[in-house]
C-alpha cells in the first residue's frame, strides 16, 4: 500500500534547492535480499526533517564551491566524483551562506524511511527488480546509457522525492555497521568506523541494486562518478 502525505510543507533555499518536510513516524528498516540488509528491524523517528527533492546538482555545487568536479557535465545533473569528506565541506559552506547550521546529510534511517514513503516492499512502487517498471522511476544501467542524467527526469516517490533509485548513489551521515534485530529510536549509526554508507543505486547499477533497502559502503575520501549526495535540513525557526 502506498501512503501519501496529503499536504507537503516545502522549503526553497537561497540557491534554489527544494526540500519537502518528512513527517516523524516508524517503519521496518532493511530488506533481506542481501546479508548486510538483515535483520529487518523497527526504527522510530521522533522528529520531522526536511529532505532535498533531488540530489545536489552540479550547478548548486558550483555556486557554493566555485568548481565542478563531475565527470558527466551538466548543470542539472547530480554532482559526482565528490567524497563524503567533500560533501561535508559543501554543507559547511552552504550553512555559512545561508546563515545557520541546519544543513546536513540524512542519517541512513532517515534516508530509507523517506525512500520507502510509507511502503513496505522492495520498491516504493511495488513489484520486483523489473527493468520495465524501474524505467519509470530511475536511471540505472538499462536506460542511463552510461552516464548520469538531469535530476527530476523520472517519476517521484509518493512523498515527492526524485531520483531515489539510481542516477547516483547517495552518501548518508552514518558510519557503516551491521544491523541489530532490536527496535531503535532515532539511530545515528556507530560513533566511529572506516566506511561511510551510500544508498539508492546509480546509473551503473542493475535493477536489483536500486532498491529502498540497498546499502553499500565506501571510505570517506572515495570519489567515483556514481557517488553523490542529497541534503537534509533540520527544522528550525
Amino acid at each position: 500500500m502506498i501512503v501519501k502525505i496529503e499536504k507537503f510543507d516545502s522549503y526553497t533555499n537561497g540557491i534554489g534547492q527544494e526540500f519537502v518536510l518528512i513527517p516523524a513516524g516508524s517503519f521496518m528498516m532493511g530488506g533481506g535480499a542481501l546479508k548486510n540488509e538483515c535483520p529487518s528491524h523497527e526504527v522510530i523517528l521522533t522528529e520531522p526533517f526536511y529532505l532535498g527533492l533531488y540530489p545536489v546538482t552540479q550547478a548548486q555545487w558550483e555556486e557554493v564551491m566555485g568548481n565542478n568536479p563531475s565527470k558527466f557535465k551538466g548543470g542539472n545533473n547530480p554532482v559526482e566524483q565528490v567524497s563524503w569528506d567533500e560533501a561535508q565541506k559543501f554543507i559547511y559552506a552552504l550553512n555559512e551562506h545561508e546563515g545557520h547550521g541546519r544543513y546536513r546529510l540524512p542519517t541512513e534511517a532517515e534516508w530509507e524511511y523517506a525512500a520507502r514513503a510509507g511502503t513496505t516492499g522492495d520498491y516504493f512502487y511495488g513489484g520486483i527488480a523489473d527493468n520495465f517498471e524501474l524505467d519509470e522511476y530511475g536511471w540505472f544501467v538499462e536506460n542511463a546509457k552510461g552516464k548520469t542524467r538531469p535530476v527530476g527526469g523520472k517519476e517521484p516517490n509518493p512523498w515527492g522525492l526524485y531520483d531515489v533509485y539510481g542516477n547516483v548513489y547517495e552518501f548518508v551521515e552514518d558510519w557503516y555497521a551491521g544491523y541489530s534485530a532490536e527496535s531503535v529510536t532515532d539511530p545515528r549509526g556507530p560513533q566511529s568506523g572506516s566506511l561511510r554508507v551510500v544508498r539508492g543505486g546509480s546509473w551503473s547499477s542493475a535493477a536489483k541494486y536500486c532498491r529502498s533497502a540497498i546499502r553499500i559502503s565506501y571510505s570517506p575520501g572515495t570519489r567515483y562518478d556514481c557517488l553523490g549526495f542529497r541534503l537534509a535540513l533540520s527544522p528550525g525557526e
